[in-house]
């Protein structure tokens, strides 16, 4: 039993410091012809964030680090990247989650994602990806005279396409998809999630519109249904069901 004085016993091992290497691509476009290894030791604690060691590193080892980052919560996606191979916030892992469990030292391969140029060791050029987003018409499309009063939504209707307004836009679905990787033409998860969203809301009367983009040779059709997206999306959105949904409508013309 745990008196009122005493600290839980997990509470030493979580601060209790430890050093982790963290081993990162980097690549400056102004001296290195390709990307490289560079590997750091860092202090850490249990209950740090993956992002906590990436600042130390860029504050107290090597400044010309660069990586995106902003609101440190998941919820602006914006510090999306490779994390011992798999898409993830750096912000949203924790430390106890990557430690080793033989004892060994704790080695951390951080890459940029994929699928997109890398500008500067971990940020990559989100123009291509935001334009596939912006071409599905990503807002409530409504036509005729203004309503007098709200649109009314039933509760149920909401909940049709509730799981896509998850979305952050941080990438991780589309930069796991194989076809993206060899194709960057193909629209991608992420913007055919954001056109759900849209197809499937009742006060919407743009469904037809984005499902013609989408029925594309570069649209839905290009999905190989891998559940990359699915398994990389931090948010748990079901992106893999949600292009299996805009498929069926556009197979029965039938939101």
């Amino acid at each position: 039993m745990t008196t009122a004085t005493e600290a839980p016993a997990s509470s030493e091992t979580d601060h209790t410091p430890i050093t982790v290497t963290l081993k990162i691509l980097r690549f400056n476009p102004e001296i290195d012809e390709e990307p490289h290894w560079e590997s750091y030791d860092v202090p850490a604690q249990r209950t740090d964030r993956l992002l906590n060691l990436l600042f130390y590193v860029k504050d107290y080892i090597d400044g010309t680090f660069s990586f995106r980052r902003s609101c440190a919560h998941g919820v602006c996606g914006s510090d999306a990247m490779q994390i011992n191979g798999i898409n993830r916030l750096a912000c949203k892992v924790l430390m106890k989650d990557l430690l080793s469990k033989d004892g060994k030292q704790t080695v951390i391969t951080i890459a940029p994602i994929k699928g997109l140029t890398t500008l500067k060791d971990l940020y990559v050029d989100m123009d291509p990806f935001f334009e596939a987003y912006r071409s599905v018409k990503p807002y409530l499309i409504a036509y005729g005279n203004e309503p007098t009063r709200e649109r009314i939504q039933s509760q149920a209707d909401r909940d049709r396409f509730d799981d896509t307004t998850k979305c952050i836009l941080c990438a991780c679905c589309t930069s796991s998809c194989p076809v993206y990787w060899n194709d960057g033409s193909y629209f991608g998860p992420a913007a055919i999630v954001n056109a759900h969203r849209f197809i499937f809301d009742s006060r919407d009367e743009g469904a037809e519109e984005r499902l013609d983009i989408l029925n594309d040779s570069e649209g839905v059709w290009r999905c190989r249904t891998t559940f990359n997206c699915t398994d990389a999306c931090p948010r748990g959105i079901q992106v893999t069901k949600a292009i299996q949904e805009v498929k069926r409508a556009l197979l029965f013309k039938r939101v």
